[in-house]
């Protein structure tokens, strides 16, 4: 077995989280072991790493709609107000804000963000331009990143999303709202956004009713600085919880804020707390990883050998009924038959009709499997994979596996097998090591992040 070189990724990661996680640390060992057995199957390249698949930053995201609500608070929290100008996101853009030591903020492009794997839009130019042909090469239009000089975003990604109640909504902004949501630890969900049913808006109801039971959502209510009394916001957050649950929400918590507040006391016991959701997220990448493995990457090119063996068999023997056919002809000129049964004679005719039938199904095998293995390309694509699909299924290309009937991988085998067991037995430990973190040895930590998601 060749050792995989450790990809320069998990060694930042590994010295990253050396004295801040002990549990993440344990997990990017446990992508190197992940990474180790699909780069012996042939899916990973060298400095490929399946810790890449989603960001390690903690990713908080914030949905708003038509009002000044949302970008009030970002100023507010952010305390750069007296940089208004200069961190306002683009209506139509998803902005992800980034902690940056110098004073002015700095404004990158889309392929920022889609080339780098410690983001969370990480090659969704690929996922774009498959919802919609020619768009992947527009990712400057729909993505930015700002570099903001605030010590609340060290450590954390704010993710703005565009105006949710705008009038024109594309594709597009569906994929990107999805796909945030999935990625984000905390998504606080301006209550403005609720006011005028878009079909974006619609969709990030649909968004917030799948994931409501993960706790990742926090509700806020604009309240009038006027009217900013503990009674007051009661009823605002009653009645705005009333009308969510009419629209099929029926969790998550909610917060009133006035302008003029600035004091985020609950915002942030509930952002305290992203790191841990953070380190959950990881470990549930990597359990879906051990799973995707044997359920998506193996099942799709165990398939494929079906396939290829089909029609490799079925082109061999239209061949032969074609012989069989002309034997017939034979038969009815000559008497071949004849010639079949005479000692001599009908032995080198079977001999030579396997000499020549043998390499003609080897090369049918060889043709039949470039027309495969151009279709794995395409569906890893699809897929939105990065394991090679395809290399893992040339490496069943082999004269002993054209002719036998072999339907498993090459290296898909019970020591396989028992190894992603093991992994998969090891993510359970690391989750539950989490928990006991909580449970065990820091009980205020758990009840302040209980009291968070009340």
């Amino acid at each position: 077995m060749t050792e995989k070189t450790v990809s320069k990724y998990l060694l930042n990661l590994e010295k990253h989280f050396a004295n801040d996680s002990p549990v993440l640390l344990k997990a990017t060992k446990l992508f190197q072991e992940l990474d180790q057995l699909e780069f012996d199957l042939g899916l990973l390249e060298t400095d490929d790493t399946t810790a890449s698949r989603g960001s390690w930053w903690p990713i908080i995201s914030l949905m708003g709609g038509n009002s000044t609500a949302k970008s009030r608070f970002i100023n507010k929290y952010l305390g750069t107000e007296e940089l208004t100008a200069g961190i306002q996101t683009a209506a139509h853009k998803f902005t992800v804000l980034l902690h940056n030591n110098q004073p002015n903020s700095v404004t990158l492009p889309g392929t920022a963000l889609d080339v780098d794997h410690r983001y969370p839009f990480y090659q969704i130019s690929q996922k774009i331009e498959q919802q919609q042909k020619g768009e992947g090469s527009r990712i400057n239009a729909y993505l930015e990143l700002k570099t903001i000089h605030s010590d609340r975003l060290k450590g954390k990604l704010f993710v703005d999303a565009p105006n949710m109640s705008g009038s024109q909504t594309t594709p597009i902004d569906s994929l990107l709202t999805k796909h945030i949501i999935e990625h984000s630890d905390l998504v606080l969900v301006f209550a403005d956004v609720f006011e005028n049913i878009t079909p974006l808006v619609n969709e990030l109801i649909q968004q917030i009713i799948i994931h409501q039971d993960t706790n990742k959502f926090l509700f806020i209510v604009d309240q009038p600085a006027a009217f900013a009394s503990p009674a007051s916001s009661h009823d605002l957050i009653a009645a705005t919880q009333r009308k969510l649950f009419d629209l099929g929400i029926n969790a998550g918590q909610f917060i009133a804020i006035s302008s003029q507040q600035n004091d985020f006391t609950e915002i942030e016991q509930r952002m305290a707390n992203v790191d841990n959701d953070r380190s959950y997220r990881v470990l549930n990448y990597l359990e879906r990883s051990i799973h995707d493995l044997q359920d998506i990457v193996i099942a799709e090119v165990r398939k494929d050998l079906v396939v290829w063996k089909e029609r490799s068999n079925m082109t061999t023997l239209i061949i032969l009924g074609f012989v069989a056919f002309l034997a017939v002809l034979l038969e009815v000129e000559i008497g071949l038959l004849d010639f079949l049964l005479d000692p001599i004679i009908g032995p080198i005719i079977i001999i030579s009709l396997i000499a020549i039938m043998l390499p003609l199904h080897l090369m049918i095998s060889k043709l039949q499997a470039k027309f495969i293995v151009t279709r794995l390309s395409v569906r890893q694509k699809e897929l939105g994979l990065m394991e090679n699909l395809a290399n893992l299924f040339e490496r069943n290309i082999t004269i002993g596996r054209m002719l036998l009937p072999v339907s498993e991988p090459v290296g898909w085998n019970k020591k396989t097998k028992a190894r992603l067991a093991q992994l998969l037995e090891k993510t359970k430990q690391l989750v539950q090591s989490l928990n006991d973190d909580f449970g065990s040895y820091d009980e205020q930590s758990l009840k302040d992040y209980l009291d968070s998601i009340k």
